[in-house]
């Protein structure tokens, strides 16, 4: 049967549920309200179904990265049959969607499941501490400003990596000068008129792509100011086979079809990338090159120094970034700022650019666990100094898991098996009369690799602060979802790494040579 469109499925409310009966302890506490934190509640629930649990969320509403940013021409960078939940799945055809319908589609998943009752908002959590004696974690949470106590046996922590708190604003030389309104996009002012405006973009990632053609349809000119190039590829915003489909089979079986059709797309496309870079390179060029107006300058202005996968691939649905270029409002700058002034930007080249809106689109801050300060039987924990274990737990960090999405895959692909296995762990103490788990000292002959494989400047930025991976299982996964999906869902839980304990000896950490 025909699919309903995402629009009339979905409505985005922020009316939330009355907040459940609060308790200090639950057995499972789940942090973060976003897509990674509905993943796991659901996945407890079915898995775990006598565990107690409460979701924080630092925000007064659900939705994560989707109810924090609402810059204009927001929408998925991966296609949403993927990105969708494996357990709730997108059954619209629309394969690229706005950000307001997946914020609808994530609230509506949580109230569908009974998780949003479950959901305690305005609790940010600041530090956890461990006690092998009493087998718990002790969080201290922000409610409402207030400081409370909860405790739970086993931590599940979902909240992505963007800095919720704080966005990226570089310290731009003389921006006090300028006459105009500089933006955040983490924080776009609701009430910004932009119609008739000059409008300046500083970037060139998925955030500077997408606003381009959104703000161009009213602004007086739009010009995005890139330092450098970077890649950017059209896909359809409906799928066209998700669309033949949905005219002959039911709406399960057409998304099961197409979602299996775009994970292998995606694989395949990511390993060529990695295998034969320049060749894609070049296929790369070409897609953009048609896309673009006859004879624009392609090597100026998309022609990137990296290869691609060395950073993130900038997504746009129908070519509605290229299109807007074939128009008189929107036009690519590639230089670089040298100063503001009065009246807009300075250039290396000598140049300026007028503008009377700049938005600064130059990436997010990032921060691992969401900054939450671990302490481990009194021993405070860094974990820039751990190497990771299967991508989701720390070395020596007892009944915690983190979850974060794939990078060269759908975010929520990776979510949804961290999820599956973190219950698969849970049932293992519990059948095994077990209350502590953590894996054990990585070897220090292994190999490391920052967890963040991209070059990208955001996240060189940060790269510090996350955990390192090993070159081989069981200390990274392989970015691979039939391989990963295999080894979280049926490889042994008592593999030899993973230390397990019913009493209080510490576990053994990693020496200073990490």
């Amino acid at each position: 049967m025909p699919c309903p469109p995402a629009e009339e499925t979905f409505r985005v409310s922020d009316d939330q549920p009355p907040a459940p009966a609060a308790s200090n302890h639950v057995d499972v506490v789940i942090v973060g309200a976003g897509i990674s934190g509905i993943s796991a509640a659901y996945h407890l629930q079915r898995d775990c179904p006598d565990k107690t649990y409460a979701v924080l969320e630092a925000r007064p509403r659900a939705g994560g990265t989707w109810d924090q940013f609402r810059y204009p021409g927001i929408r998925s960078d991966a296609d949403m049959f993927t990105y969708g939940f494996g357990f709730n799945p997108w059954l619209s055809t629309t394969a690229i969607a706005d950000g307001a319908d997946i914020l609808a589609y994530i609230r509506d998943t949580a109230r569908r499941f009974g998780i949003d009752r479950q959901i305690r908002f305005n609790h940010r959590v600041a530090g956890a501490q461990w006690s092998s004696q009493t087998g718990r974690w002790t969080l201290d949470v922000e409610r409402d400003g207030e400081p409370v106590t909860i405790s739970c046996a086993f931590l599940l922590v979902c909240g992505g990596y963007f800095d919720y708190a704080a966005g990226y604003l570089p310290d731009y030389p003389q921006r006090s000068r300028f006459g105009g309104v500089l933006v955040d996009p983490q924080y776009w002012p609701a009430d910004l008129d932009h119609a008739g405006k000059r409008v300046v973009i500083i970037g060139s990632g998925s955030t500077a792509v997408s606003l381009l053609p959104v703000l161009a349809r009213t602004a007086a000119s739009v010009t995005m100011l890139q330092r450098s190039p970077s890649y950017v590829l059209s896909m359809p915003a409906v799928d066209h086979l998700a669309k033949l489909l949905s005219k002959i089979l039911p709406a399960r079986a057409m998304w099961s079809i197409v979602r299996a059709k775009n994970i292998f797309r995606m694989t395949v496309a990511y390993h060529m990338c990695k295998g034969v870079p320049r060749f894609m390179r070049a296929v790369f060029r070409g897609a953009m090159k048609h896309a673009l107006p006859k004879g624009y300058p392609v090597d100026t202005h998309f022609n990137p120094r990296y290869l691609p996968w060395d950073q993130a691939i900038s997504i746009v649905p129908d070519n509605d970034f290229f299109e807007a270029l074939h128009g008189d409002t929107a036009r690519v700058v590639t230089d670089e700022l040298v100063q503001f002034t009065e009246t807009g930007l300075e250039l290396k080249s000598g140049t300026g650019l007028p503008a009377d809106i700049v938005v600064s689109a130059t990436g997010f801050r990032l921060k691992f666990l969401g900054g939450i300060e671990l302490v481990v039987d009194g021993e405070e924990i860094d974990p820039g100094q751990r190497v990771c274990y299967q991508d989701m737990m720390l070395e020596g960090v007892p009944n915690l898991v983190f979850s974060l999405g794939y990078s060269n895959l759908s975010w929520t692909l990776k979510s949804d098996l961290t999820a599956e296995y973190a219950c698969r762990l849970i049932n293992h103490l519990d059948a095994r009369g077990q209350h502590r788990v953590a894996p054990a000292r990585a070897d220090a002959a292994l190999a490391r690799t920052p967890y963040l494989e991209q070059n990208s400047t955001y996240a060189l930025r940060d790269i510090d602060a996350f955990p390192k991976r090993g070159t081989e299982s069981p200390w990274r996964l392989r970015a691979v979802l039939p391989v990963d999906a295999l080894n979280l869902r049926y490889r042994r839980i008592d593999d030899g790494v993973l230390q397990f304990g019913t009493t209080a000896p510490a576990i053994e950490t990693p020496s200073a040579a990490h």
